[in-house]
């Protein structure tokens, strides 16, 4: 999926959290990459609370991309309950996430799971140890937030195997690092995952994941929390660089 010099990319839905500055920007560049042949797909979905948001304002009125006027969270809760499973071979739904939203897909999985455990105790508790990597700090909602950078990254940087802010090679993943941390943490408590939702560039420096993680993601918990006996487990969105983390307790 991730494109190439002269490749194109064909998705289902693609949904853009936000409507705001970086929203607008990854709604002109999927249009202008459609326009160029590069990209093609069925919907593009801005999700915004607010009907009078820079999207709305600028490029609303193009009928390749839709503005849905509601809340984050509302709209997640409808549109995976809805959402068609698709082949492998068949172009996937997509999420391209906003930089400085909430923990969106981790916020679902917690919701998933106390519908499906109502009389369980399913809570955030805080990640008690990174993966080690330059920049790590807690937010007050229990989000645990980490990157390998230590400097001011290029905005909307493709995460290229040359770093372009050092000019040597990225040899950091933050995949694997999430990997050798849950094995860390099963020693002395049963953690599961990681479930990872990976933001990877696929088309004119916009990144996404596909639904069809999401929805593994939720399978993942569901077997996790299958015996009944307590487990955390280990969520994040990331990309190769930096990364959003919480620890899902299942009591």
């Amino acid at each position: 999926m991730v494109d190439g010099s002269s490749s194109s990319v064909a998705f289902r839905d693609v949904v853009i959290v936000g409507g705001g500055c970086y929203g607008t920007f990854y709604a002109e560049q999927l249009l202008r990459a459609a326009e160029r042949g590069r990209a093609r797909f069925r919907r593009a979905l801005v999700v915004d609370r607010d009907s009078q948001c820079r999207f709305a304002r600028d490029i609303g009125g193009d009928g390749a991309a839709t503005l849905v006027v509601q809340e984050w969270g509302d709209f997640f809760d409808a549109y995976l309950a809805e959402v068609e499973p698709s082949m492998d071979d068949e172009p996937q739904d997509a999420i391209v996430p906003s930089p400085l939203m909430p923990h969106l897909m981790y916020e679902w999985l917690v919701r998933q799971a106390r519908r499906r455990w109502p009389g369980r105790v399913v809570e955030t508790r805080p990640v008690p140890a990174g993966p080690g990597t330059p920049y790590d700090v807690g937010a007050p909602d229990g989000t645990r937030y980490v990157s390998y950078a230590d400097w001011i990254c290029p905005t909307h940087c493709i995460e290229p195997a040359i770093c372009p802010a050092i000019r040597a090679p990225r040899t950091w993943e933050m995949a694997d690092a999430l990997h050798g941390l849950t094995a860390r943490l099963n020693r002395s408590q049963p953690t599961a995952g990681p479930v990872l939702f990976f933001c990877e560039h696929r088309v004119y420096g916009v990144g996404m994941f596909d639904v069809a993680a999401v929805l593994e993601g939720n399978s993942a918990v569901a077997a996790a929390g299958a015996a009944g006996h307590p487990v955390d487990v280990l969520i994040g969105t990331i990309s190769s660089c930096h990364g959003a983390l919480n620890l899902l307790h299942l009591g």
